[in-house]
């Protein structure tokens, strides 16, 4: 029995090995924020979210819309995806109360708890096969339409019988038929369990009827001994039912183990769902386009967890970024640039793990790896200048990525002079540029900035963070050249006379 809700012809490893910078874009990007609002509390649910998001860098565009297909449906019918999840979850819950006899070394222990946990997982199969039978077409994702048609086909009325008629003779209730031969030194080997009998006779039948030759011995109901040495005739002969029987049970906890991991991921989108929506904040399944192509658009693109945070919707905005490699933010402080950048780096996080994005429309090309170089506080304990960490996480970076990859850059360099800075920032940015990384840089470094709009290349957009005449800020961004002015009076109001 095959899941495969989260690919098509591959089962979901949440064991996996996760992104290098694993911790680096939990900070930056707010990813917690994220994974809180999917989880509800729940920690096997925050597990599976920041699996499926922070792997989802190894998906191709056929994965993707594998996904979005089975999340649609999932919208669309949430109230039994919910149920099949809770029956996965009950399962492997009850089945845990008698796992203990698995750890045994007596086949008979083994046997037993064997047939207990399958017997629940009869009465949860029996769940699915209802579910599959009463909503299968409501269904449209190829997804969910290999997985009931599946549930349909293997879980007969026939197959149920026979499980039922296996338990049933496997406790053995007219005791345990079993044949051996002697070996050297007579003692017993080649141990089989054989099938007893199932022919029914009248008293009268059996009484009269020719027995067949054999010898009978009977213990003393005090004969702690022989009990012993019969036990372990018993359980030698039922050794390979016993572990026939736990294997078949793993199996089946194997499946329910995974359906339960699999779905784990689309409640979590739900979860998400439901918040980004019940505050008005739309969502949309984006546009995914192969990785050497550079696409890059959105209308009324927002940090989910800026959102998610403030518990309100906030603003969006628009970018028309096709065909451009370097994408160039500056403007006043508190204008909404960082939010953009994490707001970036998360929809391109979502889309490829085959969720909705947080925007009214998105479309952006693959990338094989993200990186983000964000500013850091000044950190009492470092042992060398603020310059020099920032070169060196600029080093680690230069030694992971690769071409069609995404980096967001914020505020990089800024630690020390205007000249040198820009300088830094330009070399790098050009020597990546070359390689086809796809570049997304907020900074306050005019000459930076500058340079690049003098070169007149036709791979470079520049956005600016709106600011009105009075200084408000509309935390928009809008294409427009860089402005050599920083607005210091702006943070010489702020922060001297308490003025915004």
């Amino acid at each position: 029995m095959k899941v495969r809700l989260m690919y098509k012809d591959l089962d979901f490893d949440i064991k996996q090995s996760l992104p290098s910078n694993e911790q680096v874009l939990l900070n930056d990007l707010e990813l917690a924020t994220l994974f809180d609002a999917m989880a509800a509390n729940d920690n096997f649910l925050y597990e599976v979210a920041k699996i499926s998001i922070l792997s989802s860098i190894k998906n191709d565009i056929d994965t993707i819309c594998y996904r979005q297909d089975i999340l649609k449906d999932s919208i669309r019918n949430d109230f039994i995806i919910i149920q099949i999840y809770n029956i996965a979850v009950e399962a492997i819950e009850k089945a845990k109360k008698n796992y203990w006899s698995f750890s045994s070394r007596y086949p008979s222990t083994i046997l037993n708890g064997s047939i207990a946990v399958l017997q629940i997982f009869m009465t949860s199969l029996k769940e699915l096969k209802h579910l599959a039978d009463d909503y299968a077409e409501r269904f449209e994702s190829e997804g969910f339409k290999t997985f009931f048609s599946m549930i349909q086909r293997e879980m007969s009325a026939e197959y149920f019988a026979s499980v039922h008629n296996h338990l049933k003779n496997l406790k053995f209730r007219s005791g345990v038929l079993i044949s051996a031969e002697l070996g050297e030194g007579n003692k017993g080997t080649h141990y089989v369990l054989r099938k007893q009998k199932t022919t029914k006779q009248g008293w009268i039948r059996r009484l009269f009827s020719r027995k067949s030759a054999g010898y009978t011995y009977r213990i003393h109901p005090r004969d702690e001994s022989g009990a012993k040495a019969l036990s372990e005739l018993r359980n030698r002969g039922i050794n390979l039912v016993a572990d026939a029987l736990a294997q078949s049970v793993d199996h089946i906890h194997r499946f329910f183990d995974l359906l339960r991991t699999e779905l784990a991921f689309y409640i979590g989108c739900l979860n998400l769902y439901g918040q980004l929506v019940q505050m008005g904040a739309p969502v949309c399944f984006p546009l995914p386009a192969a990785a050497c192509r550079r696409i890059h658009s959105a209308r009324g693109l927002y940090d989910a967890c800026l959102a998610l945070t403030m518990r309100q919707r906030i603003v969006g905005n628009d970018v028309n970024a096709d065909n451009k490699n370097l994408v160039i933010i500056t403007g006043a402080n508190q204008g909404g640039k960082s939010t953009f950048l994490r707001s970036i780096g998360l929809s391109q996080l979502m889309m490829q793990a085959g969720m909705f994005v947080a925007a009214e429309s998105f479309s952006s090309n693959l990338c094989n790896g993200l990186f983000t170089h964000f500013k850091r506080e000044e950190d009492a304990a470092m042992e060398s200048g603020k310059l020099d960490e920032e070169l060196g996480r600029m080093s680690d970076i230069l030694d992971k990525i690769t071409s069609s990859s995404v980096l967001l850059f914020n505020e990089s360099f800024a630690a020390t002079n205007e000249r040198e800075g820009s300088e830094i920032a330009r070399q790098i940015v050009c020597a990546l540029s070359e390689e086809r990384v796809k570049i997304f840089f907020v900074t306050h470094l005019y000459e930076f900035a500058h340079s690049f709009e003098d070169t007149k290349m036709g791979n470079v957009i520049f956005l600016r963070a709106e600011r009105k005449d009075d200084g408000a800020r509309t935390f928009r961004l809008t294409e427009g050249k860089p402005l050599q002015t920083s607005y210091g009076e702006d943070l010489y109001n702020e922060i001297f006379l308490g003025r915004r």
